[in-house]
């Protein structure tokens, strides 16, 4: 038998709000979706096992045609547009913590971040960029008759290697993730606890 303990109100602040929260639900279902369909066309046991490509093929099109509009809609929150800035403004702080992960220093002392880190702020760039890439040549191969031919074979040797490095990244982001489940707790309820957000975040001013 588990006993539940209860953290009082006063010990918890608020991390993230709807519109967070939804932004990242369905981005990563649409990300899971291009990756999985991904997989069934590259890979062949997962080919023969889920069979109907065609289908798998039009599902993986329209996943990656609908990435970016979670975000896209989560401009109209002034709470998701100030998560954005915070994401986009690195600060002599960040430099600090990226050079004691180059260093594997993990001191809290030696990684101060506000209410994102360096790390998170460089996965969210590079993916933002990723999947804007992913969608470019996704287009060039799948209207194969607006572009010559040179541009979709370079357009789908970049689409290939990208798509390999984007399914790296995700399950290093998915790992990190795991091993924090107060983090997880965060994006699921919207809640953390005082003492997790000063200890992690000791520059964030909730």
């Amino acid at each position: 038998m588990s006993l539940r303990v209860d953290v009082p109100p006063q010990a918890r602040v608020r991390r993230f709000g709807r519109s967070q929260k939804w932004v990242h639900r369905a981005t990563a279902a649409l990300m899971g979706i291009c990756v999985v369909t991904a997989a069934c066309l590259y890979v062949p046991q997962f080919a023969e096992l889920v069979g109907r490509r065609e289908l798998v093929v039009r599902v993986h099109e329209w996943a990656g045609l609908a990435l970016p509009v979670p975000a896209l809609v989560g401009l109209v929150s002034r709470a998701f547009r100030a998560d954005l800035g915070f994401l986009n403004r690195f600060g002599p702080h960040d430099r600090v913590w990226l050079r004691a992960a180059l260093r594997r220093d993990k001191r809290r002392a030696s990684r101060p971040a506000g209410k994102f880190n360096a790390g998170q702020k460089v996965y969210a760039a590079w993916i933002a960029g990723a999947s804007l890439v992913m969608l470019g040549t996704g287009l060039l191969m799948w209207f194969t008759h607006l572009t010559p031919i040179q541009w979709r074979t370079s357009a789908t040797f970049v689409h290939d290697w990208l798509a390999l490095s984007i399914g790296i990244v995700l399950a290093g982001h998915i790992g990190m993730a795991l091993g924090d489940p107060e983090a997880r707790r965060g994006l699921r309820t919207g809640d953390v606890s005082r003492e997790w957000a000063e200890r992690e975040h000791p520059l964030w001013r909730p």
